[in-house]
């Protein structure tokens, strides 16, 4: 599925979610796109205006951020046992 195709998806249907759900419902789009390839640029850029999908991929991005951080100090500390 293409990013713009998600867009024009998600402005049809977002005026049918509760306005207290379309931080979850962006959140659940970002993750479904990211998860499908789609580059944060590529969503940046398609859904510009739209504050709930621009603050989901904030969060996406610092939440996964923090998480290859991690996965760096792990891959790191299992360097220095090899040269022990």
């Amino acid at each position: 599925m293409s990013v713009d195709l998600s867009r024009e998806i998600y402005n049809e249907l977002k005026r049918f979610i509760n306005v207290v759900d379309r931080d979850e419902a962006a959140e659940t789009l970002v993750s479904v796109l990211i998860d499908n390839d789609i580059s944060a640029d590529d969503i940046k850029d398609a859904f510009k205006g739209e504050a709930d999908i621009k603050r989901a991929l904030t969060s996406y991005l610092d939440d996964h951020q923090d998480e290859d951080e991690e996965d760096t100090d792990l891959d790191w500390e299992e360097d220095d046992d090899y040269e022990d």
